[in-house]
């Protein structure tokens, strides 16, 4: 079996709390391998965000050692991080996170300019058309509905066509039509890319679509 893209060996997460450190990993050990889905599962508060984050590298490990695509991301810097996510990695919130001050179109063609993509806005445009939005290039989040501002974030998690793509409730804030349509496109946007995926979510459907689930309790494995 080849390298796993992902290999956490015991990784800690501990944050400062009013009353002290507040342990939200405890020795969390898994691989991932190339072209899995897995869900993480889990009651609120289980740490299954915190371990997205940490795979990541938006959250540094307070412990152990994680490595993605052969590089271990506990070692480097905040722009080092920057930098190893760049085209390799899609990430997508439950909350949007898209700028509200640029069109679609920019929203997704940013990024891919920022890593010096000649291409970027053919590239943002056809990802926007992907998703089903090349007639809302133009317009601004504020002028688009919920699901249609979740598949902006898709189009430019998914415009660099990264090896990885992680997402921690994607569907949290639609009602359940567009959480289905979003979840939909998601698994073929993976399909068509080859992407690895790290699903967070709470609902047991769409668990049971990924190929594997991992469970979380009390920040372990279970």
């Amino acid at each position: 079996m080849s390298d796993p893209i992902f290999h956490l060996s015991d990784v800690v997460l501990s944050l400062k709390g009013n009353a002290g450190p507040v342990d939200i990993l405890r020795g969390i050990s898994l691989d991932v391998q190339a072209g899995e889905t897995i869900a993480l599962t889990g009651p609120s508060g289980s740490g299954k965000s915190s371990l997205l984050m940490v795979m990541g590298g938006l959250e540094m490990a307070t412990g152990g050692t994680v490595m993605a695509l052969g590089e271990n991301l506990t070692t480097l810097s905040e722009d080092g991080l920057s930098r190893f996510r760049r085209g390799r990695m899609g990430i997508v919130f439950q909350s949007f996170h898209l700028i509200p001050t640029m069109t679609a179109l920019e929203n997704v063609a940013t990024p891919l300019e920022l890593a010096g993509d000649a291409d970027a806005f053919d590239k943002a445009e056809a990802a926007l058309g992907t998703v089903g939005l090349g007639h809302r290039t133009g317009h601004y989040p504020a002028q688009m509905s919920g699901g249609e501002q979740q598949r902006v974030a898709l189009a430019r998690a998914l415009a660099p066509e990264p090896a990885i793509l992680l997402a921690d409730e994607p569907t949290g804030n639609l009602d359940s039509v567009n959480g289905q349509a979003i979840m939909d496109l998601l698994f073929l946007l993976r399909d068509a890319h080859g992407s690895t995926l790290v699903l967070v979510t709470h609902d047991p459907k769409l668990a049971e679509r990924c190929d594997r689930s991992v469970s979380l309790a009390d920040g372990k494995l279970v």
